[in-house]
């Protein structure tokens, strides 16, 4: 039973991201425009995103303390990362967030689905070439860049729920919110190149596909 934990946090937060992202979808309906909008249901959203990036953190751990670290983990775990964070991106730019400073919705709208595109496009790369390795019996597990890029990721998200909870006009916190986007963004782009320049990467991209025989 031990052995199946890893696997029910990963799917644990497999459900907490649809709740989640249900709720970024309907977060208009529970605030107004202004600086002190009704933030309880945001707030709520915001732990839940919360404890679904602590499960993300405390599987990979126990998955390795009780050393039960399986193909299947190394490709569900990242996907689980990707519907979260794409998730939510995605849903930010269905319901118009963030608004920056005095832009148009146009312009607003051209931001959102940007960033919303690149992540995507990022994430759907990498994990082609994670698919394509696994295939070739390579192992192409998270790296610290991917990490990094992850934790920055997540704390671009958090940074747009708090600021449509608590600080929409407040110009602060349109210049915050950008900065975390542009640095977002690069590390975002430079981790997708470095996936290409991995020694596993150019190792599976040398072999041939396994059979499913061989790989078992």
């Amino acid at each position: 039973m031990l052995k199946l934990i890893p696997n029910i946090l990963t799917f644990g937060r497999l459900v907490l991201t649809i709740i989640f992202l249900i709720m970024i979808l309907y977060s208009p309906r529970f605030y107004a425009e202004g600086e002190r909008p009704f933030p309880d249901f945001l707030d709520l959203a915001f732990i839940l995103f919360v404890v679904a990036g602590l499960t993300d953190m405390v599987d990979g751990a126990i998955a390795r303390r009780l050393n039960v670290v399986s193909k299947f983990g190394r490709m569900i775990d990242p996907l689980a990362d990707k519907a979260l964070v794409c998730g939510a991106f995605i849903c930010f730019a269905i319901i118009g967030e963030p608004k920056l400073f005095g832009f148009g919705p146009g312009a607003l709208a051209a931001i959102q689905w940007s960033v919303a595109g690149i992540l995507t496009l990022r994430e759907v790369y990498v994990t082609t070439l994670r698919h394509i390795a696994e295939a070739r019996g390579v192992n192409f597990a998270a790296t610290i860049s991917g990490k990094v890029k992850m934790c920055v990721q997540s704390f671009a998200i958090g940074t747009v729920i708090i600021k449509m909870a608590h600080v929409q006009t407040a110009e602060w916190g349109h210049w915050f919110t950008t900065i975390v986007f542009i640095l977002m963004l690069t590390i975002t782009v430079v981790s997708g190149i470095r996936a290409t320049q991995r020694s596993s990467w150019k190792k599976a991209a040398r072999g041939p596909i396994l059979s499913h025989t061989n790989q078992a």
